[in-house]
């Protein structure tokens, strides 16, 4: 699955640490270390009709992300608040918009890894694009990679980090094979998300998903823990077998980028019927209605 360019996104313009500038023109020094290391943190949020769904929630997330790598001078939730809606205004975005914020821990004296070469403070930005839900809602093809997501033993999946590499070499596997995504697995062999997104099975009318040992903590996946039992849908989260992802009556993805998505078909296995299933239908929309109702106001 790649991502379709939008014409609209040729003259945007993104938001470094107060300045707005053209995509075109670089506003990162070489220096910065999310360019040194990708020591950086980040989070996507989604506009719909000029609000954002989960603000504080995914605020809240970056803001334990730079506490846990130990940034100092985080900006404040007001100051990203209004750098994100000073953004969205010079772009003149009011739905159908992804933003991603990535916050580093800033700009070094000279190139190094210590954190004690950072004396300016954080660098923050914030990239607005026109971006619809980037998933085909007919169904998504996933292969399992044969890289593994960390546990907490060695980067605890907690700290929703900028460095993106384990994600990225699993997608290369998927795109060598011809399928969309990669469906990635724990240091123990159960299921942990894929390399994009988190998993959800559907077996009985019940969802299953796996704990997050290996997998940050989403937030699109804690709001389908919460209005699926409102839905009369029951929900158990524990250890999941790659297995039981091939059994099951049907899989779906979520995500801040694609919000829910149906997957069809795991390693050659056809998923259910094939194609989206009753409970991924009914839970996309409820979730699409959840986010807009809920969304709060810049």
């Amino acid at each position: 699955m790649l991502q379709r360019y939008d014409e609209r996104n040729a003259e945007i313009r993104y938001w470094v640490n107060g300045v707005l500038r053209h995509r075109d023109e670089p506003g990162l020094s070489p220096f910065d270390s999310v360019v040194q290391g990708g020591d950086a943190v980040w989070e996507g949020l989604r506009l719909y009709d000029g609000k954002i769904f989960a603000l504080d929630a995914h605020l809240a997330r970056l803001r334990r992300s730079a506490k846990a790598l130990a940034f100092a001078d985080i900006p404040s939730d007001s100051d990203i608040t209004r750098a994100v809606r000073e953004t969205l205004t010079a772009n003149d975005m009011r739905d159908g918009v992804h933003i991603r914020l990535t916050l580093s821990r800033g700009v070094k004296l000279t190139s190094g890894m210590d954190p004690r070469l950072n004396t300016a403070g954080c660098t923050l930005v914030v990239l607005a694009e026109h971006k619809p839900p980037v998933y085909d809602t007919g169904g998504l093809t996933l292969i399992t990679a044969s890289v593994r997501r960390p546990g907490a033993d060695v980067l605890d999946p907690k700290i929703h980090h900028a460095n993106l590499l384990n994600s990225i070499l699993a997608k290369i596997e998927a795109n060598v094979a011809g399928a969309d995504d990669a469906l990635m697995l724990d240091p123990r062999g159960f299921v942990a998300e894929t390399n994009a997104t988190h998993l959800f099975a559907v077996t009985g009318g019940e969802l299953i998903t796996p704990r997050t040992v290996a997998c940050p903590e989403g937030i699109t996946r804690d709001t389908v823990l919460h209005i699926a039992p409102n839905a009369g849908i029951p929900v158990t989260v524990r250890d999941v077998s790659l297995v039981e992802m091939y059994n099951a009556d049907e899989v779906f993805c979520t995500g801040t980028m694609g919000e829910l998505a149906a997957v069809t078909t795991i390693d050659g296995r056809t998923i259910g019927t094939g194609q989206s299933g009753p409970v991924t239908g009914k839970l996309a929309a409820l979730y699409q209605e959840h986010a807009k109702t809920h969304a709060k106001p810049l």
